[in-house]
């Protein structure tokens, strides 16, 4: 079982996110290459909700193949375009991760590796 930290001495969160997730001894680690918004047949989704939403049913494809799922996520970054999408990222991922909190980082860049790609993620997971 992953152990969330969230000190009371420092400011608390500023979203759906613990500040330091804890690996116990012995666990399995899936390291989830970066996700986007591309469908099972190659197809690249339109719009920034709709890649968003398949970069995350990507993640939980690969979580599911491993025998994992979203409880076993310990840290997730996040990888977008556009900074006035800030509130669709924080509601997709809060959908997506439930009660579950692993650490997490955003981050609004330039480019991503091809011009289409509005929305692309990577996460670590871990089981005992």
């Amino acid at each position: 079982m992953l152990k969330l930290y969230n000190p009371t001495t420092m400011a608390p969160s500023a979203a759906h996110y613990s500040q330091g997730v804890e690996v116990p001894p012995g666990a399995r680690m899936l390291y989830i290459a970066g996700q986007v918004g591309v469908t099972p047949d190659g197809a690249m989704l339109d719009g920034f909700a709709a890649q968003a939403e398949q970069a995350w049913n990507n993640v939980l494809t690969v979580l599911e193949a491993a025998s994992m799922g979203v409880e076993d996520l310990v840290h997730v970054n996040i990888y977008y375009l556009d900074k006035g999408e800030v509130a669709t990222v924080r509601a997709t991922r809060d959908r997506f991760l439930g009660d579950h909190k692993p650490s997490s980082t955003f981050a609004v860049v330039g480019a991503l590796a091809q011009p289409e790609w509005l929305y692309e993620m990577d996460a670590v997971a871990a089981k005992a």
